[in-house]
């Protein structure tokens, strides 16, 4: 069974370093699930500092936007395993659903992430999501955004509760909230 660590924070609270960094700690050939879709210049910039920051630090990297349990089935060779983010899944499997005209609930939520974390039981090693802290700020004005928010926080929820690591980043400083707490520190100057 692989240790399950969940990474949340705010937008630039230091997640995606601070599970990097925890991930590069640990034995193993790694693996990196991008769920990010590159819409535009801006995005395409920021994946391409991401893929700096892990050039040469022993890391394969898969992007995926919706299937994350076909890339955990798929690569139990890999010891390591970072899927950043949740939250991008989350909103790239709602623009799917809206594209067909389904919608995407928070029971179909559950169960999907209930299967990550049942591919999780079935593995080796450790998988490391990343996710937003999305219930902290105002209540989205319109019912899209409010879907989004609700989708978001019980996908983490879940993942939450079938982790045995969970941290929160602010400001760059983790603070653990479920399991030993005992998963490094990220530095901006690391």
């Amino acid at each position: 069974m692989a240790r399950v660590i969940l990474i949340t924070g705010g937008s630039r609270s230091g997640k995606s370093a601070h599970a990097q960094k925890i991930a590069e700690k640990l034995r193993g050939p790694r693996l990196f699930v991008a769920t990010c879709p590159v819409c535009d210049d801006e995005m395409q910039e920021r994946v391409r500092m991401h893929r700096t920051k892990r050039r040469g630090r022993g890391w394969a990297t898969v992007e995926e936007k919706t299937d994350l349990l076909a890339v955990l089935k798929g690569s139990k060779r890999y010891k390591v395993v970072l899927v950043d983010c949740l939250t991008l899944w989350v909103s790239n499997l709602l623009c799917e659903a809206e594209e067909s005209g389904r919608t995407l609930t928070e029971t179909a939520i559950r169960r999907r992430c209930r299967e990550l974390l049942a591919a999780c039981s079935r593995r080796t090693g450790t998988v490391l999501f990343v996710t937003n802290e999305v219930g902290m700020g105002v209540v989205p004005e319109s019912a899209l955004g409010r879907r989004f928010r609700d989708l978001a926080g019980r996908c983490n929820q879940v993942i939450a509760a079938g982790a045995d690591d969970v941290q929160l980043l602010v400001c760059g400083i983790p603070a653990s909230l479920k399991g030993t707490g005992n998963v490094g520190i990220a530095r901006d100057d690391d």
